[in-house]
């Protein structure tokens, strides 16, 4: 954060000052709209949630050291009141950014966007200052309070730019304006907020390309068809990745090694070098090729992104997580979101990390589909799961989950169906079910809490 007094921040928002003892007091430390994350120095915004009101915890900012709060309506304590919480949160880091002078890059897509940020974020870093967005803080609240993060040092701000309706990226990419935006792909998630087709959700996405200035460079994902036809939407340089031949970045001789990690030769403008990932499934190099794409496109050499992306780590919970038990019990945890393509990414990579272990798929889920598309394509993914061959399937939650399990001859594949009614039902029967050395997949969309399940399952 720019160090920047409490009364410039009061003129840039239009805000009323309240209760503040000393207009000058600098704000010197990034922002948080969660009050048990507050850090000396910094503001507190208080924003109002569908459960919780963050103005009932502006007393116990201050205590843990917050300058102020950000609020709606004065709360006893110094203040900065405004009309929009979010909106000035918005405006503050517009201003912040227009006093550095980062390289912008926005991530967006369906599917892989926190694991390419995480990537990139970590060959980046090898290099210069970098800021990467925070968990998976990628909406009109998190990309500010990333924003809020840099300082007069960072070098690179990596922003992951989520999208559930049109209009989204272009509020997004008019806060931090970026120079280099990566598309990903573009799936069946926020269907019914985006228009009920991939077009929709492909004009969604394409704001990102379409706020890149002519001397930036937008990363196209060849291999996906909805994304390859944003080429010539954007003023800016072009860059493909992918797995075919025509990517300017692309893998060779890809493999799957040791606990599934995939290993490539990966291929840029300026050289090549061999990759092995610390995460699992095939599906991540097109997240390794995004994030070497970007880095290329930043001018890093070969030698420094293969050297990245070779010491990457997990740093985001939720996205295939693994947990070994000591009873020899694998659990990965995939249950921060789930959409037909993930879904049947990560039941590959259950089969893959598996070999000749017994395999468990606890499924709920997925949310973001039209209600008539929806269960068609749950009892899709519940053929996947007898063509696969997974031993033991537990459908939790009423209502698709139903169909995923009842309607698919499983008895042939030798699949053993179970019903879990919810989250905690789920807890119960997959400890009853589970063995020695089992690899067990936990996946749903957030909403469903499935993440809870993977904890308690990891823990037993």
């Amino acid at each position: 954060m720019i160090p920047m007094p409490l009364n410039e921040i009061a003129w840039l928002l239009d805000a009323g000052l309240h209760d503040v003892p000393d207009p000058e007091a600098l704000v010197t430390a990034p922002s948080t709209v969660d009050s048990r994350e507050v850090v000396p120095g910094g503001l507190f915004a208080a924003t109002v949630g569908a459960r919780v009101d963050g103005h009932d915890y502006a007393a116990a900012a201050i205590r843990d050291g917050a300058v102020a709060v950000l609020a709606s309506r004065p709360v006893g304590v110094p203040a900065l009141v405004v009309g929009n919480v979010e909106a000035a949160l918005g405006v503050l880091a517009r201003h912040t950014l227009e006093r550095m002078e980062p390289t912008v890059v926005g991530i967006t897509g369906s599917m892989g966007k926190t694991t390419t940020k995480d990537l990139l974020a970590q060959i980046l870093e090898r290099h210069a200052s970098t800021i990467a967005t925070d968990r998976s803080f990628n909406n009109e609240l998190g990309l500010p309070l990333t924003v809020l993060r840099a300082d007069a040092a960072t070098r690179y701000l990596v922003l992951e730019m989520g999208a559930g309706a049109k209009g989204d990226l272009r509020y997004l990419t008019n806060i931090a304006p970026p120079s280099v935006g990566v598309v990903l792909n573009v799936a069946n998630f926020h269907m019914t907020t985006m228009g009920g087709t991939l077009e929709h959700v492909a004009e969604a996405k394409s704001e990102l390309v379409q706020a890149l200035p002519p001397d930036g460079h937008a990363l196209i994902n060849i291999d996906d068809p909805y994304v390859a036809r944003m080429t010539g939407r954007t003023k800016a340089h072009v860059m493909t990745f992918g797995r075919s031949e025509t990517a300017q970045v692309r893998a060779e001789d890809v493999r799957l090694g040791e606990g599934a990690r995939p290993t490539f030769e990966l291929v840029t403008p300026t050289g090549r070098a061999r990759v092995t990932l610390d995460v699992i499934g095939e599906h991540q190099v097109s997240n390794a090729l995004a994030a070497a794409a970007a880095a290329t496109a930043l001018g890093v050499p070969i030698e420094e992104i293969a050297a990245g992306l070779n010491a990457a780590r997990r740093r985001s919970g939720g996205r295939l997580e693994i947990v070994e038990r000591a009873d020899g019990v694998t659990i990965i945890n995939d249950a921060y979101n789930a959409g037909p393509e993930s879904m049947r990414a990560a039941l590959h990579a259950l089969k893959a990390l598996a070999g000749s272990r017994r395999t468990v798929a606890v499924l709920g889920a997925m949310g973001g589909m039209h209600p008539e598309a929806s269960r068609e394509r749950h009892v899709q993914l519940g053929r996947l799961v007898a063509d696969l061959g997974i031993d033991v399937l537990i459908a939790v939650g009423p209502g698709d989950p139903v169909a995923m399990a009842g309607e698919t001859e499983f008895a042939n594949a030798g699949v053993s169906v179970h019903l879990a009614e919810d989250v905690p039902g789920s807890v119960r029967l997959a400890k009853e079910l589970l063995e020695p050395g089992d690899v067990v997949l936990v996946k749903a969309s957030n909403a469903f809490g499935l993440s809870v399940t993977a904890r308690e399952l990891a823990g037993a």
